[in-house]
């Protein structure tokens, strides 16, 4: 007969005393067990003791997290968390060296525990730790440590960073701007000043004040602070007042920020790790992100500053030196020109750009090709106005409408993204990135118009075929602006048509009765196959990043299913695993019998919880939890599309439930193709033995069965 699901088997440790071994009724109070377990090793005043986990963080238990004990879980008993907090306190403050070091060392690990963190704050220790920097005697190891335990200690939110005062805001600024300074300490100071610019406005006003970019941009040549550099940049360019933002990114570019991240960070002799990768992510996107204003700004018809853009355009691509004097002559002459140049509108071009988004954006794509790629720009313009009228591509109209296109695939104008890491190496090596983007782009379109012999009519066509050209070179994450343009020259509007007909090749073929028969009796085959590859990924295990640290330090856990695919094993690690982590170092366990339900996206609880960045739909579309008994849950956010389709259908596989991911639908379509061209070919090649002359009979109708099994 299985236990209570209230009694948890747990072994309690204290130094010096063999572990008791005793269940856990987690219907009595927390203090009556600590009480009972300090009688059984003769310790008096158990109000001064607690419960800790003996691995991982060891975090101290609470009436709210006991509920997380599992069964076969290690505690020790140990000194209360108030206690704790005081005596740490005062041995911070003494006279000896060697004395305060030691607590500062274990302050910094013990501040990592929110219930330890709520009795230190409570007893004033963050003003404690703050005079002990705004004082100046704390070097090395000592500092590190009091900046590592003060960084704790805020992150938990308990305290608002708006209290933080001005001598220590300088005090941190110094370390940072010191030439030559403990990289502990510089790591710890620039995360520091990142929380103050992301969780204060007013604070980033005093940061912004003592922080240079261009001492920041020094510190990019360092690879163990070139993350936390690049992380307080983001901070102040994603804080910065909208009239700011543009000034910041004049002086970034004054700097040579990009060609410095490209040489000592992209191309550096470093791997680059998920959290230096979501920061150049996050620079990417507020970088596009000063284009939002052009995007939304319409073109005013009567701006004679804006009309003579156009006439730039139109003087660039037909020579309008020879331009008829009469007015009437020049009006029509202009009309021509207008629609040879590919504007809807030929009368009053003006007005084609007065829909947001692209807006004026457009325009500035534009008179940027015709100025610095000329050459290219006016073969384009008098190439087309040379065709066929049915086939020429409207150069005005494309651009525009490829604008359009360009701000929603690099999402101009949208916050980044928590979790996201897509960053794409090309935008970093060239100072007018998004211009020369789109200037590779707009030749794409008119050779893909010219390929597909398009007509007025098939503008929408085009522009669907040029966005998967696109989509599918970024996909491939070009190095270069000359490999996305071998990228491109690769997906020619042939290959896209293979491309398509090869992905709907299992969606098409194989329409006849008996292949349909075919296919119903190998899917359930097929379907348990890719049953077993999900369970045994889940055997392998996962790694996955936790979010919400505002810091974005990189801490991970990791998940795996027991090989009996009995539990799921978790745990958190230092570091991102190379390989399998053993089950001996995943300290916590969720019996499979215990799982209720696994819900994703939406319906998850961690999305349901504020963010510091926008919780958009890529974040969702990651998200999933395990809901288990009696009302916890294990939350998700897989690293890629195809992790969390590879556990969401394994836990639904799991709990003898239907996989419906994408991927599943896509390896089942591709194995049943496959495994039916295989039976096929079989059939195709059977040699039929010759058979003894037929012993002639009455005509008749001869039926003939297939088997195809």
């Amino acid at each position: 007969m299985p236990p209570p699901a209230d009694i948890v088997k747990v072994a309690i440790e204290w130094p010096g005393a063999n572990a008791q071994l005793i269940e856990m009724d987690q219907k009595r109070p927390l203090s009556s067990i600590i009480r009972e377990v300090c009688d059984g090793w003769s310790l008096s005043g158990s109000e001064q003791f607690a419960l800790r986990y003996a691995d991982g963080p060891q975090l101290y238990i609470t009436e709210q997290s006991r509920g997380d004990i599992k069964n076969g879980t290690i505690l020790r008993l140990a000194i209360s968390p108030a206690r704790a907090a005081r005596q740490l306190l005062e041995r911070i403050q003494s006279h000896g060296i060697d004395a305060r070091l030691e607590a500062l060392k274990e302050l910094a690990k013990l501040s990592a525990d929110p219930t330890f963190a709520a009795e230190f704050i409570n007893m004033e220790g963050i003003g404690t730790l703050a005079r002990l920097v705004e004082s100046g005697t704390h070097f090395g190891e000592m500092l590190a440590f009091t900046l590592t335990a003060f960084l704790e200690l805020m992150d938990h939110g308990i305290v608002s960073w708006d209290l933080i005062s001005l001598s220590f805001i300088k005090q941190i600024a110094g370390y940072v701007n010191q030439p030559m300074v403990d990289v502990s300490i510089l790591q710890r100071s620039l995360a520091i000043l990142e929380s103050m610019v992301l969780n204060s406005h007013s604070l980033y006003h005093r940061v912004a004040q003592e922080i240079t970019v261009g001492q920041l941009i020094g510190h990019l040549s360092n690879q163990e602070i070139q993350t936390y550099a690049i992380a307080l940049i983001n901070a102040l360019f994603l804080k910065a007042p909208e009239d700011r933002r543009q000034e910041m990114a004049s002086s970034l570019a004054q700097k040579h920020l990009r060609s410095i991240i490209l040489n000592h960070v992209i191309r550096g002799n470093r791997p680059i790790k998920a959290e230096m990768a979501h920061q150049l992510y996050v620079l990417q996107v507020l970088t596009f992100n000063l284009l939002e204003e052009r995007m939304m700004t319409k073109m005013d018809p009567n701006d004679q500053a804006q009309r003579d853009i156009i006439f730039e355009l139109r003087r660039i691509a037909f020579d309008g030196e020879n331009d008829p004097t009469g007015t009437e002559k020049r009006k029509a002459m202009y009309t021509k020109d207008y629609k040879m140049l590919g504007f809807t509108n030929h009368v009053n071009p003006a007005m084609d750009f007065t829909q947001t988004p692209p807006g004026m954006l457009a325009l500035d794509n534009m008179l940027y090709l015709a100025k610095v790629h000329q050459d290219t720009y006016i073969r384009i313009v008098l190439e087309n106005s040379s065709r066929e009228d049915k086939h020429e591509c409207p150069f005005g109209r494309c651009a525009i409408e490829l604008t359009r296109m360009l701000c929603e695939i690099l999402q101009v104008g949208e916050l980044p993204n928590e979790g996201c890491n897509d960053y794409h190496p090309m935008f970093f090596t060239h100072d007018r990135a998004w211009e020369e983007f789109f200037c590779v782009c707009i030749q794409l379109l008119n050779k893909t118009w010219k390929e597909m012999r398009a007509t007025a009519e098939d503008f929408n066509k085009v522009m669907q075929v040029v966005r998967e050209q696109i989509t599918r070179a970024l996909a491939m994450k070009p190095s270069s602006i000359d490999q996305l343009k071998t990228k491109l020259r690769g997906l020619n509007y042939s290959e896209i048509l293979r491309l398509r007909q090869s992905e709907r090749m299992s969606q098409d073929d194989f329409q006849s009765p008996p292949i349909i028969e075919l296919r119903e009796r190998i899917q359930p085959e097929i379907l348990e196959l890719i049953k077993q590859q999900r369970l045994n990924r889940l055997c392998e295990g996962s790694c996955f990043r936790k979010l919400g640290n505002r810091r974005r330090q990189e801490k991970f856990w990791f998940c795996r299913l027991s090989l009996n695919h009995k539990v799921l094993h978790y745990g958190d690690l230092d570091e991102s695993p190379q390989g399998e982590v053993p089950f001996e170092l995943l300290s916590d366990k969720i019996p499979v019998s215990d799982i209720k339900s696994v819900v994703t996206g939406k319906d998850c609880p961690h999305m349901k919880e504020k963010s510091a960045l926008k919780q958009n739909k890529e974040v969702l579309e990651l998200a999933f939890s395990v809901l288990y008994d009696p009302d916890e849950t294990l939350n998700f956010v897989a690293p890629n599309k195809y992790e969390y389709c590879i556990w969401t259908d394994g836990l639904c596989a799991l709990l003898g439930r239907e996989m419906g991911s994408d991927l599943t639908r896509s390896d089942l379509d591709t194995l049943i193709s496959m495994e039916m061209k295989l039976r096929l070919l079989d059939l195709e090649n059977i040699t039929i033995p010759e058979a003894p002359p037929p012993v002639p009979k009455e005509p008749s109708s001869y039926n003939f069965t297939y088997n195809y099994s």
